[in-house]
């Protein structure tokens, strides 16, 4: 890492610092939601056969997070470590953390395709596609499939370019593609008559643009990491430890896509097709409302780790402080106003007003939870810029395996109406994923923190 770089975030202020490198992560993330919301946008309001398109479009979005997932396990573990070793001046292991994670990215994007084209019909099914909906979903999904290694290229080699601290550039791997989506949806979607295997090949097509450009600077002269051809072999001692503070990340993100499955399937049960239209319109909200903090979590990670590595603590805690105080009231502010007016949310994803009115009463009760949910965000994010995989991961798994999941099932047969009441499962994880969190975050923040960083390797 070169010297400039270094001292930016060894020594600038903090709180000047955190914004400049997080407003093009913000923006970054606000931008590609587009990928996803976009395309809920135009589908659903395709004529006569929107509201089905995009009920369809739903169950395939399970499948698409887990996708996305994969790109966190083999990247998200390494980009991290690899700022805390240039903190700690190894340049040369940073890249070869770089090297395997590239590879890792590679096999796993070609394993992902096989297995979708394979088995994504019976995949759907057990997502919760109906007779009605399961011809939309595959259309989407097969054609989704082949470009999952380009998925993996753009997200998961993009955590590299942030920890380095270049956030314009990472910001502009996002909008690149995002942009490209926007321009070719409504083309092959309408245009070309293509319909929901439209929105499928504009994503396909803009994520292809997106990993070019990401491969592109990674492989250039101004990066401070470089994708080598000599450090493309795996190794299991470089690697390994990537993977194991990878499932933090890839668990949170991957169990989205399980949740999705169950919602869906009770939902189907309790409330038909609407319902599992309106959880399509609900995820997409939520999905909304995390992204800026999740961009303001990848803008303190450089500060956190590079700092965390040349055991400045005191920056850590700073960049901490800051990034809770926002975390909180961002969260606070944004899901009071869906649930005061939700009606600002629903209207943007379809036309029908069944489905809207359905979503509004639903949604009302799904983000109560978020309004506190700022706390578990910023805890949980620091301990995996800090090189505590043990207990982001065990966080990840309590909230949604060991609270979420069950309560989906055990709370229509508590509560009436069965339906709503499946909703409400996940306010209630929220509130509990918060107070365990922040229990475990006060206990164990000042331990890490004078942790001796040798032990890093």
């Amino acid at each position: 890492m070169d010297k400039e770089q270094q001292i930016k975030l060894g020594t600038a202020p903090v709180g000047p610092l955190l914004f400049k490198l997080a407003l093009p992560t913000i923006t970054a993330q606000l931008v590609n939601v587009l990928y996803n919301i976009v395309d809920r946008m135009y589908i659903g309001h395709i004529p006569e056969n929107g509201a089905s398109a995009l009920t369809g479009l739903g169950v395939c979005f399970p499948v698409i997070v887990i996708v996305t997932a994969m790109a966190s396990l083999a990247a998200a573990g390494g980009a991290p470590r690899a700022a805390i070793m240039m903190g700690q001046g190894k340049g040369c292991e940073a890249e070869k953390i770089l090297g395997n994670c590239t590879s890792g990215l590679i096999i796993i994007g070609l394993a992902s395709t096989l297995l979708l084209l394979l088995a994504g019909k019976p995949l759907l099914m057990l997502f919760g596609a109906s007779e009605n909906t399961l011809e939309y979903a595959w259309n989407y999904l097969w054609i989704y499939a082949l470009g999952t290694i380009f998925v993996m290229i753009s997200l998961g080699l993009n955590a590299f370019i942030t920890a380095q601290g270049f956030t314009k550039i990472s910001m502009m791997s996002v909008i690149i593609g995002a942009v490209c989506n926007v321009i070719l949806d409504p083309v092959f979607i309408f245009a070309m008559n293509m319909g929901i295997r439209g929105a499928a090949v504009a994503t396909v097509i803009s994520q292809a643009i997106s990993a070019l450009w990401v491969l592109r600077f990674l492989t250039g002269k101004k990066t401070m990491l470089r994708i080598r051809k000599e450090l493309l072999r795996i190794d299991k001692k470089i690697y390994l430890p990537c993977l194991l503070l990878g499932l933090s990340p890839f668990v949170m993100q991957a169990t989205e896509g399980i949740i999705t499955i169950c919602f869906n399937s009770s939902l189907l049960k309790y409330g038909g097709d609407i319902a599992v239209g309106a959880m399509t319109i609900l995820s997409s909200v939520m999905q909304f409302t995390l992204l800026p903090v999740q961009g303001l979590t990848q803008g303190a990670q450089p500060i956190m780790s590079f700092n965390y590595g040349a055991g400045n603590t005191e920056r850590v805690k700073k960049a901490f402080e800051i990034l809770l105080a926002i975390c909180l009231a961002y969260s606070a502010v944004i899901s009071l106003t869906a649930i005061v007016f939700p009606q600002l949310f629903t209207n943007i994803f379809t036309s029908n007003a069944a489905l809207s009115l359905y979503a509004q009463k639903a949604l009302r009760i799904y983000m109560i939870g978020m309004v506190i949910f700022g706390i578990q965000i910023a805890c949980q994010q620091t301990f995996v810029a800090l090189g505590n995989a043990k207990s982001s991961l065990f966080l990840a798994v309590f909230r949604k395996i060991l609270v979420l999941i069950p309560l989906i099932y055990i709370m229509p047969a508590l509560f009436e109406p069965e339906d709503m009441a499946v909703f409400a499962a996940e306010p209630v994880a929220d509130i509990l994923a918060v107070l365990m969190t922040s229990t475990l975050f006060a206990l164990q923040f000042r331990k890490m923190l004078y942790k001796d960083q040798s032990v890093i390797r």
